[in-house]
């Protein structure tokens, strides 16, 4: 009986994850016809730069579209925001350009392709799983069982916040990682500069010392010269002076 349960609870779940991309597939059909205007305002909205961590959001594509529809899709929507398409703000057409090229170069390389739909993946399994403990706990305390996210929509609109979420959350690690990663070769670059500079420091110092080692020599040789004529001069005798006998009075 658990597993038949398994099995249906799975069921249920596979459908929601079925409508769930039906119902993305027709938003992306309903975008896709915005004007050349309003995919730049799109793509460069307020928080764009998490937005555009996914590549699927920034391409308005199914997450599961095949190398032929990422191409077609990719065509289209350069060619809406191209600088050469949009004169009259070609600044904003050419940052938004950007971000499609960017999203698209990333969904050719499976690896990079595989992670983005990792986090889309873990974003609907958590979703689900938050479902289910709400659930469980409703059960508990002998309540209703009927969430919000039972709504398709709604559903959908859990999943997009936490697959935004976790794109999120990836990018900070990276920005992180990086900043950790520039500030170890700064310091391993320092760190090389400093023992550079001390091996040229006693090179230097070598080469002097070698350079005047006969000038130092000259000089101990002159001293020790001088040495001995003073010793040589302070061991002369002196004559002394007779003594003076005191006349001796009668």
């Amino acid at each position: 009986m658990a597993a038949a349960g398994g099995e249906a609870t799975e069921s249920v779940s596979d459908e929601l994850f079925q409508n769930f991309y039906t119902e993305v597939k027709q938003i992306e059909k309903r975008d896709s016809v915005l004007t050349n205007k309003q995919q730049i305002e799109r793509l460069l909205r307020p928080g764009a730069s998490y937005f555009n961590l996914n590549p699927f959001e920034v391409l308005q594509i199914d997450p599961e579209a095949t190398d032929d529809e990422l191409k077609k899709r990719f065509r289209a929507l350069s060619i809406l925001v191209h600088p050469d398409k949009n004169q009259d703000d070609q600044e904003r057409a050419q940052k938004s350009f950007e971000a499609v090229d960017k999203a698209y170069k990333l969904l050719l390389d499976p690896e990079q392709k595989k992670r983005a739909l990792d986090v889309v993946h873990a974003g609907k399994e958590y979703v689900e799983h938050m479902v289910k403990e709400k659930k469980k706990q409703l059960k508990k305390e002998g309540k209703s069982q009927v969430l919000e996210e039972d709504d398709h929509e709604m559903f959908k609109q859990a999943v997009y916040k936490q697959t935004m979420k976790l794109f999120a959350e990836l990018e900070i690690k990276r920005k992180e990682r990086d900043a950790k990663d520039m500030h170890e070769r700064k310091r391993a670059r320092e760190e090389e500069i400093d023992a550079a500079e001390k091996t040229k420091r006693d090179r230097e110092w070598q080469k002097n010392f070698e350079e005047t080692r006969d000038g130092r020599v000259d000089s101990w040789r002159t001293f020790q010269a001088k040495g001995k004529r003073k010793e040589k001069k302070n061991n002369r005798s002196f004559l002394k002076p007779p003594k003076v006998k005191m006349e001796q009075r009668e």
